[in-house]
């Protein structure tokens, strides 16, 4: 079929039905045959949502004695599963799919392709219409937007309760009573309180079909127009200061906001015959398929923000403009969201939102780094939230155990309530560490620094008073960023870090992406996705591949520098050639600066990331060339364990405190003893008090932590006495009891440590 005229003839005989007096099953009949005969498909099925149960209600090409009788549940078969998972499915294979059912009443047997979209009725999925074909064969995309229009007109009837018997639609309105506990990903650590606050109204599209198709494209036009009026006027407001990378994630939101393939694909849906909410509607729908597909992270999360603007598109265009933001937030709120882009979260008044919960969401979305700016908890990948939780609930979320609960029974907020205050108490103590040298009981003074990735993080530094930062990492502004950052604005973003910490050391880590940090415009087609993407073409690697990355990366830490000492970091480093080839090309950058007569460097310190184990086997040989080793113990233990850290079902698996970890460790802390090497570990396990504790048994003396540790980690270490902690760790280590944890935590408790 061609494009927007045969979609055109399609909407036009849909609407001729729909709009004639003809029972509602007739109507049914003549939609599948319509639809069947335009797709060229031998079959046309609608279903619907009947008694719980999804409803052969109108076929053409199977076994018309099915209709009324083959139902399946919710998540059965392919149909039950697009319907509960409100997704498309494009299939040239259907026996393939896990999920396929045959049903032998319906004679469904000969047909091997098979297409569905779901029938939606106030943003829950209701029914499904499918298309089969004999031979095996994906639909084309004009097809599959032929299904999702169809299904559109469908849902009008739908509203008008036509179709779906009442009981369907009622269970619908019905709002959830009772507490309910939601699982999460954990976006951005915390606990917060509040009323649940929908981020987004409902938009009610009353009507599908355009009356004139010229008055729809005005109506786009203006929508554009005003749309990025008002994300221009957002990236100029913003309050994080100009040049942040807050900034930058701005601009690449803008970016898609101008995007001219977006709106031509708008245009092509009005010019198909629908009104400019149903064209905005269904490309939308076409944007979500895409991003089931999608395994890049961070091509996903800008799908994201595509879809934001989508929805920001669609409030303009038919004029239900109000969000919970332009509302006005009058209790403490937790806002509540499929998902959520980062210039709408920073149209919400800071000082009512206490925390976002996300439908979906990821560590690596736009949205997450200006809330973990904000100081905001987010909780992601929340399946069945808008079915769970109603507008004005009581919500708490506890983001550090990644759980929402919803409308908590008394026993639970009591609960929670003392733990908030506790946790407050404990922050307001560890405040007071700010100024306080950590010295433990010995009188050893040990390095706590901290770790940062954004300029605005640097602001932290004097608030929690650590002693500078171990750990810079410079590929938040790649990661950001919509092209590969240019070199002057690395320099200016790594002179400005240095600035802002005031001539306290800071350890910038060279650029660590590729892997499971992938960025679109470093992309080699020779390359396949990597199977394994921590273990795979990213960090060192890549930049080693990619000369040209790390020497405009050198050149830039080189001339932010000037006239100040400059600490490099190179990561994933395996073997001491990589090393070398990294200190190469800094060394190459430098020679150049100096023969250009550039002011230089005070001096420069060379350190490399202790992350994969092989790097251990041959320290006696890096050691001479090292100013300094951190020890990344995320990668590390996952390397060591061949657990992979970011897959809930191992990441309790394995534990910092097992024998083979912390003798591992041990190791690397001796090989160091007798050179002139500051040995140090980055990562999460120096921020937590009970392996924090460990750590400094295994003889670490340097430890970089996220802010928000520095202070409980200082007031850990005033508690301690090395020898004692030394004295019980090799004694573990030697004879190791059934849980050093358990045997770890009982020893701090007979101290009055606390380790919590």
């Amino acid at each position: 079929m061609t494009a927007a005229a045969s979609a055109r003839e399609i909407l036009t005989s849909l609407h001729e039905v729909m709009a004639s007096r003809m029972h509602a099953q007739g109507k049914l009949d003549r939609v599948v045959k319509i639809v069947g005969e335009a797709l060229d498909s031998e079959v046309c099925s609608i279903y619907l949502l009947r008694e719980g149960m999804l409803e052969l209600f109108a076929t053409e090409g199977l076994n018309k004695e099915a209709v009324h009788v083959t139902r399946m549940a919710m998540g059965e078969g392919l149909t039950g599963t697009l319907v509960a998972n409100n997704e498309t499915l494009n299939l040239a294979e259907a026996t393939a799919h896990p999920d396929f059912q045959y049903r032998p009443e319906t004679g469904e047997e000969k047909f091997h392709s098979f297409a569905g979209v779901p029938i939606v009725y106030r943003e829950r999925a209701v029914g499904a219409i499918n298309v089969q074909h004999v031979d095996p064969r994906r639909y084309e995309e004009v097809e599959i937007e032929a299904l999702q229009t169809t299904a559109m007109v469908l849902s009008e009837l739908i509203a008008n309760a036509e179709l779906v018997d009442g009981e369907a639609v009622a269970d619908l309105d019905d709002k959830p009573t009772g507490p309910q506990t939601i699982d999460g990903l954990t976006l951005v650590k915390g606990l917060a309180a509040g009323m649940a606050v929908f981020h987004q109204p409902r938009v009610t599209i009353d009507q599908v079909v355009a009356e004139d198709i010229e008055v729809e494209r005005q109506r786009v036009y203006r929508a554009f127009a005003k749309m990025r009026d008002q994300i221009d006027g957002m990236a100029r407001d913003v309050e994080f200061g100009a040049g942040t990378e807050h900034e930058e994630v701005l601009q690449t939101y803008k970016m898609f906001a101008y995007d001219e393939g977006w709106s031509r694909r708008i245009n092509e849906a009005i010019d198909s015959g629908l009104t400019a909410e149903a064209a905005i509607e269904r490309v939308q729908q076409r944007t979500r398929m895409r991003m089931r597909e999608i395994d890049d992270p961070l091509l996903a999360d800008r799908m994201h923000d595509l879809e934001d603007l989508s929805n920001r598109l669609l409030r303009i265009v038919s004029g239900q403009l109000g969000t919970a933001a332009t509302q006005g937030l009058r209790k403490d709120a937790i806002l509540i969201a499929r998902n959520l882009g980062p210039a709408e979260l920073l149209e919400y008044d800071q000082r009512r939102l206490k925390g976002v919960v996300l439908e979906e969401g990821s560590l690596t979305a736009h949205v997450v780094i200006v809330a973990r700016a904000m100081g905001i908890p987010v909780l992601g990948r929340t399946r069945s939230l808008r079915g769970m939780v109603a507008e004005g609930d009581h919500v708490l979320v506890d983001a550090n155990a990644g759980k929402v609960h919803v409308r908590p029974a008394p026993s639970l907020l009591e609960a929670f309530e003392t733990r908030f205050a506790r946790t407050r108490q404990k922050q307001a103590a560890y405040a007071e560490m700010r100024d306080v040298e950590p010295f433990t009981r010995c009188g050893t003074r040990i390095q706590v620094m901290m770790n940062a990735g954004l300029r605005d993080d640097m602001a932290n530094l004097p608030l929690v008073g650590a002693d500078g930062v171990g750990l810079f990492r410079t590929e938040f502004q790649f990661l950001v960023s919509a092209t590969l950052p240019q070199r002057e604005r690395q320099t200016r973003l790594y002179k400005d870090v240095m600035d802002a910490a005031g001539g306290k050391p800071v350890i910038f880590r060279t650029v660590d992406i590729g892997g499971d940090k992938a960025v679109p415009y470093l992309a080699d087609e020779t390359i396949e996705g990597d199977e394994n993407p921590a273990m795979g073409w990213r960090a060192l690697r890549l930049a080693l591949d990619r000369e040209g990355l790390l020497k405009a990366q050198a050149r830039a830490l080189l001339e932010a520098s000037a006239g100040r000492p400059l600490s490099v970091m190179f990561p994933m480093v395996s073997e001491p050639w990589e090393f070398d080839a990294a200190k190469d090309v800094f060394e190459n950058q430098l020679a150049f600066l100096r023969s250009q007569k550039k002011v230089l460097p005070e001096s420069i310190s060379y350190g490399a990331m202790l992350e994969v184990p092989s790097l251990a086997e041959v320290l006696d040989l890096l050691m001479p060339k090292l100013s300094f080793l951190s020890v990344g113990t995320n990668d590390l233990t996952q390397f060591l364990f061949a657990a992979d850290r970011s897959n809930p079902k191992l990441a309790e698996r394995y534990d910092w405190l097992s024998p083979s970890i912390l003798r591992f460790l041990q190791r690397i802390a001796r090989s160091t003893l007798g050179h002139p090497v500051d040995v140090g570990v980055c990562g999460e396990m120096g921020g937590r008090r009970l392996e924090a504790l460990a750590l400094l048994g295994l003889g670490y003396r340097r430890l970089s932590i996220t802010p928000v540790s520095v202070g409980p980690i200082k007031e850990l270490i005033r508690r301690v006495d090395l020898g004692e902690i030394e004295e019980a760790m090799n004694g573990w280590l030697l004879h190791p009891p059934a849980s050093i944890r358990e045997a770890l935590t009982a020893w701090a408790e007979e101290r009055e440590i606390d380790v919590d």
